[in-house]
């Protein structure tokens, strides 16, 4: 499949809406050239049709891909308008499903009574990217002082679908700091637009390789063992360890500390990615 530079710009805006680059090529290559069976898509596309066949899935799931009933099944892209506003209900349903969530635990909180001790360490393991926010706008509308993280571009994005970056603006406006690493790409640079809009502080390393964590008020954190995000949804399998030990805090925001000094300005990085262009595929 021969990718021109409008494709490449088509598909870095379907990204920035939500899709995996999987997605974003396959919906691209359904819409150009007609409905496809998984083989010759698979062909197309330089994959193997297990992968196509997943792929399929999840666009089905959106609404952005519709199957034939006959055998084999053919898969058909639906047209533009309605396979973007299919996108966007369901990320909106799954916005307003987490503040729903967001109320629940309040109230629960209130009514529990929850007494905070410093004394003793706690762990628990975050398996999904609905966990991972759940328990991040937990940590930032309950933080005091500001928080750091270094994040891949995929979570500028959750931070700012999910209502992650509404909480951190609550935090800077009451004079809280936030400052944040990431490795800056072309289709990161809306969601990083976005934190700095609110007044974050964040900071671009290079192909940046070591491990994702957050520290909220020098003592919850949140680390990753497994950050792979293949797509931008709440469902997305993570493998991360949350703690609120003060011993690890400080080891954290230490390393942090190293990396901040080792990066550069994101608006730096965003104006040289805007003179780039997108990537060629």
């Amino acid at each position: 499949m021969i990718v021109t530079t409008t494709d490449d710009d088509f598909i870095t805006r379907l990204i920035g809406f939500g899709l995996s680059e999987k997605e974003a090529r396959t919906y691209l290559y359904l819409l150009k050239y007609g409905p496809k069976t998984p083989s010759p898509l698979a062909k197309s596309l330089k994959t193997y049709r297990e992968d196509v066949h997943r792929t399929l899935t999840s666009l089905i799931d959106k609404g952005m891909v519709r199957p034939s009933l006959d055998s084999p099944t053919i898969y058909a892209a639906v047209d533009l308008d309605n396979a973007l506003e299919s996108a966007l209900k369901k990320q909106e349903s799954e916005l307003r499903e987490m503040e729903a969530r967001k109320q629940e635990l309040q109230e629960l909180s209130k009514q529990q009574r929850f007494q905070p001790t410093d004394d003793v360490s706690t762990f628990r393991i975050i398996k999904s990217v609905k966990e991972l926010v759940s328990a991040t706008i937990t940590l930032t509308s309950a933080a005091k002082n500001g928080f750091l993280y270094v994040v891949p571009g995929e979570m500028l994005a959750i931070a700012s679908l999910f209502g992650i970056n509404a909480e951190a603006k609550k935090i800077i406006e009451q004079g809280g700091s936030i400052r944040g690493i990431s490795d800056v790409r072309y289709a990161d640079i809306a969601p990083a637009q976005e934190v700095l809009d609110i007044r974050e502080d964040l900071r671009h390393y290079n192909n940046y390789r070591g491990v994702y964590f957050a520290v909220v008020d020098r003592r919850h954190c949140v680390s990753a063992i497994n950050v792979d995000i293949n797509r931008i949804g709440l469902d997305e399998p993570i493998s991360m360890l949350w703690t609120n030990d003060p011993i690890y805090a400080d080891y954290l925001t230490a390393t942090f500390e190293v990396l901040w000094r080792q990066s550069a300005p994101a608006e730096q990085r965003i104006q040289e990615l805007l003179q780039q262009g997108p990537p060629k595929a």
